[in-house]
């Protein structure tokens, strides 16, 4: 979103990340509309780049499976399918959507089509599939060749597909930023990947990882993430 450019950029200074862009979104269309974005604008100057979606608010502690995760994905991703990475279930869980892993893939190992998408369960559903064992957590992380992601989205949600268009066609450079163009945005339907691409694409793919992950989407996450300091509290009775 435009309102935090400045963190963003300051915080990819912190980090010596010099960004190749910034693409600032004048009003919220959830995921699908600004990964379309990034694949458009990567795709001007790179013949059909592999694009890897990863939200910001996750944290990853394990970044070496991490790392070998992405790669092996990689080669899948090159293959044609577009890719998500699930998280193997540690405990019953009813904050994260489930996938339930469909047929392996017999050219690549520990990678399965995608039999079905299922919204965050109660405890009861929750339970069900933990026990059965071939459903994994929704991790909302992707990697894919941008040309099947703009392909699948054109097929499946052609104004999605057409409004990020139009917006990059008339984009702006601002400073070290990337506006888009604000009247072809507001006329693009809202909607996440999953939604859009995800639940009705024959290309999805899942591959079950271990990575220490969580997405940090409620104050009991942040205290499981957290470093904890064990502390005495003495309290001076009158007497």
């Amino acid at each position: 979103n435009a309102e935090q450019r400045f963190i963003i950029a300051e915080q990819l200074k912190e980090l010596n990340v010099s960004p190749k862009a910034i693409i600032l979104e004048p009003i919220t269309k959830n995921t699908a509309p600004a990964t379309a974005l990034a694949c458009i604008l990567l795709s001007k100057n790179s013949p059909d780049p592999l694009i890897l979606v990863l939200p910001s608010d996750h944290v990853i502690s394990d970044s070496k499976a991490f790392q070998c995760a992405i790669e092996k994905a990689a080669k899948v991703a090159l293959d044609g399918y577009i890719v998500t990475f699930g998280i193997k279930p540690t405990r019953i869980e009813t904050g994260y959507g489930y996938i339930k892993t469909g047929k392996p893939l017999s050219a690549h190992k520990g990678f399965f089509k995608i039999s079905k998408f299922i919204e965050k369960p109660d405890v009861v559903g929750a339970k069900r599939y933990i026990s059965k064992g071939n459903y994994s957590w929704n991790s909302g992380m992707f990697i894919f060749k941008a040309s099947v992601f703009l392909n699948e989205l054109k097929r499946l949600e052609p104004e999605i597909a057409d409004s990020c268009r139009r917006s990059i066609s008339t984009a702006k450079v601002d400073l070290d930023f990337i506006r888009i163009g604000e009247a072809s945005f507001k006329t693009c339907p809202p909607n996440s990947i999953d939604k859009a691409v995800m639940e009705n694409t024959t290309k999805g793919v899942v591959g079950p990882v271990q990575l220490g992950w969580s997405d940090v989407g409620a104050w009991d996450s942040l205290w499981e993430i957290s470093q904890k300091v064990l502390g005495v509290l003495f309290l001076d009775t009158p007497q």
